[in-house]
């Protein structure tokens, strides 16, 4: 945890597919002070997207959340990521397949580890998925931030193809299935203009 204007930030690192999807996900959460694409989990230093696609670099398409503990726990950024993507499949999310849209969560420290761990378990034990959970859980190591121009992808392209047929379902269904975690005057900006 570190300060940040007086606050308390935590950081949370997920892979769950492409990061242009998870950024839009978690950027209508309330407490959520900022949401960056990028790479981690391979082995070259400063990848290129280009790179990354290649699957040849072990990096991951993930995000670094950063958010206030006071307002989102990390138990509800766990529950969000595993309802919002599918942790069952290997190196593939949808149409987007390749080991850099694994499904992986990226701990920064031994408690965040363990709730990890636990809610994997949980889902399990529940059978709340047809099929094998497949996350990774990983120690987070270097986080490279990826271009300017996959940034706020979402919001900077709505009307491409991909935004409307793949991360706008993602949304829709954050809006039903977790309308009270929602950070509720973007939802306002978004559903009204």
């Amino acid at each position: 945890m570190v300060e940040s204007n007086g606050k308390s930030v935590e950081l949370a690192v997920f892979g769950g597919g492409c990061f242009w999807c998870t950024e839009a996900v978690f950027s209508m959460v309330k407490g959520i002070i900022a949401v960056t694409p990028g790479y981690t989990g391979g082995v070259v230093r400063r990848p290129t997207y280009e790179e990354v696609v290649t699957g040849k670099t072990g990096h991951v398409e993930a995000v670094r959340i950063q958010f206030n503990p006071s307002l989102i726990t990390y138990d509800d950024l766990l529950t969000i990521f595993f309802n919002t993507h599918d942790p069952t499949t290997l190196n593939k999310q949808g149409a987007d397949v390749g080991e850099h849209y694994r499904s992986v969560i990226f701990y920064a420290d031994e408690e965040q580890k363990r709730k990890s761990e636990n809610i994997i378990r949980e889902l399990t034990e529940a059978h709340a998925y047809d099929n094998r959970i497949v996350t990774e859980v990983l120690p987070l190591g270097e986080f490279y931030e990826a271009e300017d121009y996959h940034r706020k992808y979402y919001e900077q392209h709505k009307g491409a193809p991909y935004c409307e047929l793949v991360i706008e379902p993602k949304l829709e269904k954050m809006r039903k299935r977790f309308a009270e975690l929602l950070n509720h005057t973007l939802l306002f900006f978004v559903l009204f203009l």
